[in-house]
């Protein structure tokens, strides 16, 4: 059966693969998406004392180490069964929205803006980030400056842009000062203002992916989530929520600490990345996507004016939820307005000066689980202790793994559509890898390519000749 290899899949944080399989008659009849690093972060951490846990596995991901250092935190937090400041819980909060900015810039314009700004089948050698910059100087810069806003206040809050100590267990190291407060809140204005220009530039493109928006990952799925009690957004609390393609509860209420009763992990032969399943529905049904355009399916208002809006304008996309994972990309740009809004309302509170900021205790609890919403989706990380509070087990669910079913799917169903005959075509392929970048999936998270398509591909019959090749990068 012919094969044709996409190795490496480009402009995604990491490292991976995709197969398609040819028929004899050209057609496709299967395809996979493989993660081909093993990180082994789960047995690095046995023996360790659970107080090193957060920067420890914020060393995980060089794209969103906040986000493994705050659900991390969260878990020790149980682990010693305290309550953290609500100030401290405040500053978390305005960090990992800072996060979720700096991260859903780098995605949206630097990693796949080339795409929608020089067209999927664009020149490659100019569908790049630095054929952005000569194309729509403006855009490539609101990109550098919305990720700059993102990890600037990472930096103010936690000393460093990437892999800060800050968040620790029980809280936060350091209180916020006013000169910190008023820096910050001094960058809001250009944020916001970018945000809306992006949403402005991106809603009239949408249009000309009519058949990208039909064959991205466009299929009836459960979507899962952190909810609030009155439907709000949430990301860094709230009940563990699921719904179905046409929006309606399939699950809600379920309590973080028992996810692995409604969470299923397989592993498959071709891939580092577990494949995570709703267990009522056995596997591979209970297939799901996370992330925000499940976010916003999930959710019933933002709780901010201008994400409010907007919020409203996507839900007329569809009659139920949103299924086509192309909307991730608009879905990730309501978000980014979301978090800049939500960083301005924490930070005019008075109460965020306060200098409570940590709870200290020894190990409680023999067990924790911290779940919290990132850039990609619901992370949830679970440690196990012994009694001198050293980890004995650990379990990671990564976003990534929360969508795996949904990607192989979908590359499945973009093969099937655009791949056809004996002949590569780049800009075929190019979409096919594009459905992957929709879902932004962090894998290494801290290595990609800018757009240069580093590749041999060939094309082979069944009795092994090549039919055509092609070589890029």
């Amino acid at each position: 059966m012919p094969t044709l290899t996409i190795d490496p899949v480009t402009r995604i944080e990491g490292h991976s693969k995709i197969t398609i399989q040819l028929g004899e008659d050209g057609e496709v009849q299967d395809a996979h998406f493989h993660v081909t690093q093993l990180r082994g972060f789960e047995m690095f951490c046995e023996g360790r004392p659970f107080e090193e846990m957060p920067a420890l596995m914020a060393r995980i991901c060089g794209i969103c180490p906040v986000s493994h250092l705050i659900t991390s935190a969260k878990a020790c937090d149980a682990i010693m069964a305290v309550t953290i400041p609500e100030t401290a819980e405040k500053l978390r909060r305005v960090m990992n929205l800072a996060q979720i900015v700096q991260s859903h810039a780098l995605s949206f314009f630097h990693l796949s803006s080339p795409d929608f700004l020089l067209g999927m089948d664009g020149d490659p050698a100019k569908r790049n980030l630095a054929g952005l910059v000569a194309e729509n100087p403006r855009l490539a810069r609101d990109g550098i400056r919305m990720r700059q806003f993102g990890q600037q206040i990472i930096e103010w809050l936690g000393g460093k842009r990437v892999h800060p100590g800050w968040i620790v267990p029980g809280g936060v190291s350091e209180p916020l000062t006013v000169e910190r407060r008023d820096q910050i809140l001094a960058t809001i204005p250009e944020a916001i203002t970018i945000s809306l220009r992006a949403l402005r530039w991106f809603k009239p493109e949408i249009e000309k992916f009519r058949e990208e928006i039909r064959t991205f990952a466009n299929f009836p799925t459960l979507f899962l989530g952190l909810a609030k009690e009155d439907g709000g957004l949430a990301l860094y609390k709230g009940w563990i929520r699921v719904i179905d393609s046409t929006g309606e509860t399939v699950a809600d209420h379920i309590n973080p600490l028992l996810y692995q009763e409604f969470i299923g992990e397989a592993v498959e032969p071709w891939s580092y990345l577990k494949s995570t399943y709703y267990k009522p529905l056995g596997y591979p049904d209970g297939i799901y996507r996370v992330g925000p355009l499940a976010r916003l399916n999930l959710a019933k208002r933002c709780g901010t004016p201008l994400a409010d809006a907007e919020l409203a304008e996507f839900r007329e996309l569809e009659r139920h939820a949103v299924l086509s994972s192309f909307y991730y990309h608009h879905a990730r740009l309501i978000e980014m307005l979301f978090a800049v809004e939500r960083i301005q309302y924490l930070l005019s509170d008075a109460s965020i000066l306060s200098k409570h900021v940590r709870a200290h205790a020894r190990p409680n609890n023999p067990e924790g689980v911290g779940i919290m919403e990132a850039p990609r989706g619901t992370l949830i990380h679970h440690y196990k202790v012994n009694e001198e509070g050293l980890i004995t087990h650990a379990n990671l669910i990564i976003a990534t793994g929360h969508n795996n079913l949904a990607m192989n799917r979908g590359v499945l169903q973009a093969a099937r559509h655009f791949v056809r005959g004996e002949r590569i075509e780049e800009g075929m392929l190019n979409r096919v890898e594009a459905v992957i970048r929709a879902f932004d999936p962090c894998l290494s998270c801290s290595t990609h390519a800018d757009g240069r398509m580093a590749l041999h591909l060939e094309l082979r019959s069944p009795q092994g000749s090549v039919l055509d090749e092609m070589w890029s990068g």
